[in-house]
């Protein structure tokens, strides 16, 4: 909970709507794949800092006025929901447009990042909507741009993730620089993927076991928020160049030896540190989402990242991490046609998590999040969080800050979403095996 001395941090908030600049026609519908809806829980929430010189000379107006190209192309971000006759949710494209939110803060850009630990703090930069309890009344996205008395922004995103995964996140973002450069963006829907009229459900098919990665909940109806009777608490560090290499010496040797991955030695590792300092039955199963190997069309939104899951038949708490490691690389199974069958099972209107629902891990280290850039310039930060997350915890590995190394390649930062009682123990433990000061 923010404190009213928090709240006065920020102030003169204006809330605006931001329309495409062209009328998308009538009856124009995106109908969500069935792996749309298996997210349609969870929530991601984005924050950009930028120091003064991204904004040197811009406007407000400057700002807001290439989002009418930038949601030309994105137009589906200003839909609302609908749902079919049988119950099935659509979004009705470029109806009602998204929220604009301009704010300002007391402090500078620098004081801020320094009392920004407090995780309940950055919650006033970012919007935290959810759908519901009125489909037709509830945007899919949320924009805050903050203005800190240095000159300094910065912009707060709110993404309903029925509309993408983290990638397509970024790719939306990134689509607002070029439009202020002047830029096209990528055109993110194929004409294949837009619908005048919803497509009927086809009748469900012999039901069969849910997979590992999901959990039921609910039934929610039109208010898509998860009851988590848990309270969850969200934390992040840094790992830079030399602690990564550090740790990846721990895990498989000196340099020279056989590497094993980055994202595959973070998750044996906290899978291994979570193991130990639950209090209850370890994780013998994980769920892992990273991009497709395959390439990534430009600008085109939805719910692409492959989603498996690893079961460990040992203990863990007992393993030594390579094996965890290795497990994870050699052994993980694709859970996206089980999905899938499920949400269509249901005629779409299953009620799921996925995130949370084990111990999940995603890589984002693909993800281009310090694509955006205003005046040429990058964020000197960018951090990602989700909402919805069960009480099995999630982990995020995000590229790390610019000054790490180029577009942040040199070095990482991982954000747990995990129940609050369990973060005092696995922040001693991850200081230890991380060796983070």
């Amino acid at each position: 909970m923010v404190s009213p001395k928090e709240e006065t941090l920020i102030y003169g908030r204006k809330v605006s709507t931001v329309c495409p600049g062209t009328f998308t026609g009538q009856d124009i519908s995106q109908e969500p794949t069935n792996m749309d809806l298996a997210m349609k829980l969870h929530y991601l929430r984005g924050i950009y800092y930028f120091k003064s010189q991204a904004m040197g000379g811009l406007t407000t107006m400057d700002i807001k006025e290439p989002m009418f190209t930038w949601f030309n192309r994105f137009y589906a971000t200003s839909g609302r929901l609908r749902r079919t006759e049988s119950g099935r949710p659509y979004i009705k494209c470029n109806d009602c447009g998204a929220r604009f939110i301009e704010a300002h803060c007391a402090k500078t850009l620098e004081e801020w990042l320094e009392i920004k630990d407090e995780e309940a703090l950055e919650t006033l930069l970012v919007p935290h909507h959810v759908i519901g309890p009125e489909l037709a009344f509830s945007p899919l996205v949320f924009l805050q741009l903050t203005k800190f008395s240095c000159g300094g922004v910065s912009v707060g995103l709110s993404w309903a993730h029925i509309l993408g995964d983290a990638f397509s996140a970024a790719e939306f973002m990134n689509g607002w620089g070029h439009a202020m450069a002047a830029q096209q963006p990528a055109k993110p829907l194929k004409s294949a993927q837009i619908n005048t009229k919803p497509k009927p459900s086809p009748s469900p098919t012999t039901p069969t076991n849910d997979p590992l990665s999901t959990k039921r909940v609910g039934p929610v109806g039109d208010h898509w928020v998860y009851p988590n009777s848990c309270k969850m608490e969200t934390f992040s560090f840094n790992l830079t160049a030399t602690q990564i290499t550090h740790l990846q010496s721990k895990l498989c040797g000196p340099v020279g030896t056989k590497q094993i991955p980055l994202f595959e030695s973070i998750c044996a590792l906290i899978w291994k540190i979570v193991a130990q300092t639950r209090n209850g039955p370890e994780p013998k199963v994980v769920t892992i989402c990273k991009s497709d190997s395959g390439p990534r069309k430009n600008g085109i939104l939805g719910n692409d990242q492959v989603i498996k899951t690893v079961e460990a038949h040992f203990s863990v708490m007992e393993a030594h991490p390579k094996e965890l490691a290795e497990l994870v690389i050699n052994q993980a199974l694709d859970e996206r046609p089980k999905i899938e069958d499920v949400v269509k099972r249901d005629n779409g209107l299953s009620d799921l998590i996925i995130y949370g629902a084990n111990l999940t891990f995603v890589d984002l280290e693909a993800a281009h999040l310090y694509g955006l850039e205003f005046n040429g310039q990058k964020p000197t930060y960018v951090g990602y969080k989700v909402d919805g997350v069960g009480e099995e915890g999630l982990v995020l590995v995000l590229p790390g800050p610019k000054n790490e190394g180029k577009n942040g390649s040199g070095g990482r930062v991982v954000t747990l979403i995990v129940p609050e009682n369990q973060v005092v123990e696995l922040k001693s433990e991850l200081k230890r095996e991380f060796s983070i000061a």
